[in-house]
């Protein structure tokens, strides 16, 4: 059942006083905050074997309008059970939660077993295990837990893009960044960023792409989009995706900046940011 909302009126405005093309406003906070983490990422940690840390080793909160979601990276560190240790790589373990007060479709809570949470779990860590140099890092895990604190469409695209943040943030070496954003089709109109009423009445995507290269990690599609229509959307995603790169890189800039001068003044800091000081070189 279509929603009633108009999703783009004759003047070119969608509902959210958007164009088609344009974005919603984004906000970045790159490294930890907080000493401290929520009781969900501590009941995460006991259920994926964490000994103990309070602190995760990167750490990334990012909003996308009103979707925002926080990602936290533990490790590259020893595997916890000797079945999850790979001889030659690393393991790749990725939770997502979605807080009950996060709204959505269904404000009903979802548990560990949830379908909807295993399935964009999978997305995460197929979307990540080419990107991260599992090989640097041999009989390791590397956990990634991602919290949903509100949804009003892009779900995915806020989780891949905050789990790529916290990676640079926990110092983890990955082959490039990996930028995620979702795209629709209304009538022969081109849609970027969809919100939630837009996606229940649009057949959309959402594409991961390494900027760098220029490959792509990620294809999700949860409708359906006609061929013939599939190549533009397609490649007007991927030219979004590199205005995105634009905002995620200054936010790392940023932090490098705040953290080299933080260790020039003696201060302590917070996370390894030697992938943070590679990516610095592509900005």
């Amino acid at each position: 059942m279509g929603s009633r909302v108009e999703i783009l009126n004759p003047g070119g405005y969608r509902s959210d006083g958007r164009k088609q093309y344009e974005l919603r406003s984004m906000d970045i906070t790159l490294g930890s905050t907080s000493s401290s983490s929520s009781t969900v990422v501590h009941d995460l940690q006991n259920a994926m074997a964490h000994p103990h840390p309070t602190a995760p080793d990167g750490r990334a909160h990012i909003a996308h309008g009103l979707t925002e979601a926080t990602a936290q990276v533990f490790g590259p560190r020893e595997a916890q059970m000797r079945r999850d240790a790979i001889h030659d790589r690393a393991n790749i373990n990725v939770q997502v939660v979605m807080l009950p007060f996060s709204g959505g479709a269904s404000s009903r809570r979802r548990g560990r077993g949830d379908k909807r949470l295993l399935e964009l779990a999978a997305a995460i860590k197929s979307t990540f295990e080419p990107v991260i140099q599992t090989g640097l890092y041999p009989r390791s895990q590397i956990d990634i837990i991602v919290e949903i604190h509100q949804q009003d469409g892009g779900v995915l695209q806020a989780a891949i893009n905050a789990a790529t943040l916290a990676l640079v943030d926990a110092g983890v070496a990955l082959y490039d960044q990996v930028v995620a954003v979702s795209a629709g089709l209304h009538s022969t109109a081109v849609l970027l960023d969809l919100t939630h009423y837009e996606e229940n009445d649009c057949p959309h995507l959402t594409v991961g792409v390494m900027p760098r290269s220029g490959k792509v990690t990620l294809l999700n599609m949860e409708s359906r989009l006609h061929v013939s229509r599939f190549e533009h959307v397609f490649s007007v995603a991927c030219e979004a995706a590199k205005i995105i790169k634009g905002e995620m890189g200054n936010t790392i800039g940023q932090r490098t900046e705040s953290l080299v001068s933080a260790m020039a003044q003696g201060e302590p800091t917070y996370g390894r940011t030697a992938a943070a000081d590679d990516m610095m070189d592509e900005i």
